[in-house]
């Protein structure tokens, strides 16, 4: 049973930027992603703010976000990343796992991943993030850098939305087309 504190609120910070990206989308009736919460069984309560301090997971959790995007199903993750190099250990097996089998009822999955101290956005397709790991079951680097990295989903910013992720999903979807 995993345990959470406050390292759980890593990344809320690029969540709240997706939620509110999420919302103009839905807004724009270009999309509906919804947020997926994580059940988690309350242990310690600070009793001054009334706060959870320590809590317990319920089960293990698929991805951070699900939805639509003018009929193609789409789930994916939001990481945060200090440095260059993002550990594989950030991504849990289950959600390789979970994102494999959405991919193969022809959906969309991928994770973005917020380079905090570049302040960068990245859009990884699943089928990047599967040769990473890949390499990683083989033996190989439990890490990915980020010039390993195609730099054309390196996500820039557009007038009136925080985080344009739908144009790196036809990005996506076009080279998928070309492959």
């Amino acid at each position: 049973m995993a345990t959470w504190n406050s390292r759980g609120l890593r990344g809320s910070a690029l969540e709240e930027l997706v939620n509110r990206t999420n919302e103009k989308y839905e807004q724009s009736h270009l999309a509906l992603i919804q947020k997926i919460p994580t059940p988690i069984t309350p242990v310690k309560l600070d009793k001054e703010s009334h706060q959870i301090t320590l809590a317990y997971f319920e089960q293990q959790s698929t991805v951070d976000y699900i939805g639509v995007v003018q009929g193609i199903p789409v789930c994916f993750d939001a990481k945060e990343c200090r440095s260059d190099t993002f550990p594989l250990s950030n991504i849990h097996e289950h959600q390789v796992y979970f994102m494999e089998e959405f991919e193969r009822q022809d959906g969309v999955a991928f994770v973005l991943i917020q380079y905090t101290e570049r302040q960068m956005l990245y859009y990884l397709t699943f089928r990047q993030l599967m040769i990473f790991w890949r390499r990683m079951l083989d033996g190989g680097r439990k890490s990915f850098r980020l010039d390993e990295l195609d730099p054309a989903y390196e996500i820039k910013s557009k007038p009136g939305i925080l985080i344009p992720y739908l144009d790196y999903i036809q990005l996506d979807l076009d080279k998928r087309g070309n492959a």
